[in-house]
């Protein structure tokens, strides 16, 4: 679909994975949002660990959530058409705006160009006309010269939007010269039209005596270098992938809290954006343990989301994992599983159907009384309800409130799931009375389906509270988040020639 229709475009592409796209690009979404000018994301193909559901029950990519938000928009799945879940077995399931419309091998999902590609350019349409601006993104790196004839979301992405190109480069890493010069060179010609100029991001040191290399880089181009973005750590910002965890940079950082809450890093792990309040909870210590000595002084540990169940219980088992569970509860400590984790807390989890292994059952961790059977059919929703019980937080529970959404493959059933931890009234916007989750007689184990639901302060309080959390400076999470956009806004101002970039593009579309 196109339109007679100009609004200002910018992509970002990046020279390699993890270069700074992402953040960069919801740095310009708040840019334009704060001079009055409508603004949207937009990725036409994103493979994450950490998904969303929208209010029409719709999956997508949180990076686009959260570039979304910097805008001042609520989430679409038009912003990320299609997401990639990669869950073993070199097995990704594809999503489809937000639907699931098959899960296939990583080749089988490259021979999909001609089944997606329309789709994209679908969304991409419907963006362009309700929008004044379009900020897009690609992935990984642009310069994948094998998968150019499969690509929807680099280079040919940029090629059908006739949008003007940013290159980001990660110079952290080394190589800045070559990979800018080598993505320039692989480019075709009628590519390296597209491209207006580079962002050098996470550079550590003095500025200054890097403008040798920038004139360097201009010459052996003919495009300018519109800014360098120092290495900064301040800032707290929901991720994607799992770099961030790979690298360490989840967690808290310094010092110890009054509450420390220990996240499982499972190698599945998924939607771990679901403990980023903890990260910056005053008084909190947020580790993510790979170990079980590192639990041992936990308040509270967590068995987080998986894209895989039954793999990631046979890994907990592997490293010793079950034993130290089962002593942290003895000591009246308190054990939550959300989703997958939440499953693996029961007696077992059974695959009729083949849906993460060949496995039909697994003997699950047997610390509550249920049992889990995985279903084909993914369970999409935003919900929304109240604690339901009693003693799992501090103080009288009913009147507190939570919102959230599921993602899950599954349906779990038992005595555990008679003490329901919370009652849901709203489903997708519409009116409904059940339970969800499920817990322990004396309320130390407990799990629910419900991701994001530490984003909800007052849950979230009187559980820490629970634990001895103490102090007048309670958090307010999405009012942190909202300046955190300012404060991102504000860096790549202060950095980058902004003006420069948006008058490039504008004067880009008269040029094709």
């Amino acid at each position: 679909m196109k339109s007679d229709r100009k609004p200002l475009q910018i992509m970002f592409l990046g020279t390699g994975s993890d270069a700074g796209k992402s953040v960069i690009a919801a740095g310009f979404c708040r840019i334009l949002l704060r001079r009055g000018i409508k603004t949207a994301p937009f990725k036409a193909q994103n493979m994450a660990l950490n998904s969303f559901v929208t209010m029409g029950g719709k999956e997508m990519g949180r990076a686009q959530v959260m570039q979304a938000a910097a805008a001042g928009l609520s989430p679409h799945v038009d912003m990320n058409p299609v997401l990639l879940k990669p869950y073993g077995r070199n097995m990704t399931q594809v999503i489809v705006q937000g639907e699931v419309v098959t899960n296939e091998s990583a080749g089988g999902y490259y021979d999909m160009k001609e089944q997606l590609f329309p789709r994209v350019l679908e969304s991409y349409g419907r963006l362009l006309e309700k929008y004044d601006a379009l900020i897009l993104e690609g992935a990984g790196s642009a310069s994948e010269v094998n998968l150019r004839k499969r690509d929807i979301v680099n280079m040919e992405m940029a090629l059908h939007a006739r949008s003007p190109v940013v290159i980001v480069a990660d110079i952290d890493r080394g190589g800045v010269f070559a990979s800018l010069i080598g993505t320039m060179r692989l480019f075709t010609r009628r590519e390296r039209k597209l491209v207006i100029g580079f962002i050098i991001n996470k550079f550590r040191g003095d500025v200054s005596l890097f403008k040798s290399g920038i004139v360097f880089l201009e010459k052996k181009t003919r495009r300018p270098v519109f800014g360098v973005l120092p290495f900064f750590t301040g800032l707290h910002l929901p991720e994607e992938d799992s770099v961030a965890l790979q690298n360490g940079r989840k967690g808290s950082t310094g010092g110890t809290g009054t509450v420390t809450v220990s996240v499982v890093h499972l190698p599945y792990i998924s939607n771990y954006t679901d403990f980023d309040p903890f990260e910056v909870e005053p008084g909190v210590e947020l580790r993510y343990v790979k170990t079980p000595s590192l639990i041992r002084s936990s308040d509270i540990i967590i068995l987080p989301g998986t894209k895989n169940t039954i793999a990631d219980l046979h890994w907990l088992r592997e490293q010793g994992f079950e034993e130290a569970l089962v002593n942290h509860v003895k000591r009246k400590k308190t054990l939550i599983g959300i989703c997958g984790g939440f499953q693996m807390l029961g007696a077992a989890v059974i695959d009729p159907h083949g849906v993460e292994t060949a496995q039909e059952e697994a003997k699950g961790l047997g610390l509550l009384e249920m049992r889990t059977t995985l279903d084909r059919q993914k369970i999409l929703s935003r919900a929304a309800g109240v604690c339901a019980r009693k003693g799992i937080i501090d103080g009288p529970c009913t009147d507190v409130g939570v919102e959230g959404y599921e993602i899950h493959m599954g349906v779990s059933e038992g005595a555990a799931c008679e003490n329901p931890v919370f009652r849901l009234t709203r489903i997708n916007g519409g009116s409904v009375d059940r339970t969800d989750g499920g817990s322990s007689e004396d309320g130390t184990i407990w799990g629910t389906y419900l991701h994001g639901l530490f984003e909800n302060d007052r849950f979230r309080r009187c559980l820490l509270a629970k634990h001895g959390l103490v102090g007048d400076r309670p958090l307010d999470y999405r009012a942190f988040l909202d300046e955190q956009y300012d404060r991102l806004a504000d860096l790549i101002e202060r950095n980058v020639d902004v003006n420069r970039i948006i008058d490039a593009a504008r004067r880009f579309g008269s040029k094709l």
